[in-house]
């Protein structure tokens, strides 16, 4: 056991090590977004802000890492991993890995499951993890979009402004929504 831990530890120092001086370039959702959507999350939850909205940005958060993931493995190609590369949903994989990642814990918790913390009969958290990753698909979409049209894009950090800002819209709509309900009753 303790040789197991000591292995474990080590290979995670020399990970962090190798990876704090040789960094990794940008990748196709990029490390600034990710923090970005990161911050957005403490943020809202710091405020007391309802877990409808804080779940927007978790959702955002789980796909844009997803994403990254997605992107570094590719770029790495690990000879441990060849079973991996030609796995057909690869990309599937990750996705529900990372949401898994994130919810299952949530949910063993009690965080996610509480019966009067729901939103259209749906938990809170999970109803906004599935705007957000919506929202934030959105966004991806959107400056794709734009860069195809124009050939270029628009402004710097583009592809950080966008999914971002869609989580924005997308957090104060569900908060408006929350907030009138709550005025409601």
């Amino acid at each position: 056991m303790k040789n197991t831990l000591k292995f474990f530890l080590s290979t995670l120092t020399i990970f962090l090590i190798h990876y704090s001086i040789f960094p990794a370039p940008a990748s196709a959702v990029c490390p600034v977004c990710t923090v970005a959507v990161a911050a957005g999350l403490g943020l809202s939850r710091w405020l007391g802000i309802d877990d409808a909205v804080s779940g927007i940005w978790v959702g955002g958060i789980i796909l844009s890492s997803s994403f990254w993931l997605i992107d570094w493995l590719e770029k790495k190609k690990f000879k441990g991993l060849s079973f991996y590369y030609k796995f057909q949903y690869k990309n599937w994989l990750i996705l529900i890995l990372m949401y898994g990642l994130v919810l299952i814990p949530l949910w063993t918790s009690k965080i996610i499951g509480h019966p009067f913390n729901t939103i259209l009969g749906i938990d809170k958290l999970i109803f906004g993890t599935t705007v957000g990753s919506l929202a934030f698909l959105g966004g991806m979409y959107l400056d794709k979009k734009v860069r195809q049209i124009k050939g270029k894009q628009l402004f710097n950090f583009q592809k950080v402004a966008f999914p971002v800002v869609a989580l924005i819209i997308a957090s104060l709509i569900l908060f408006l929504i929350t907030s009138v309900k709550i005025a409601l009753v």
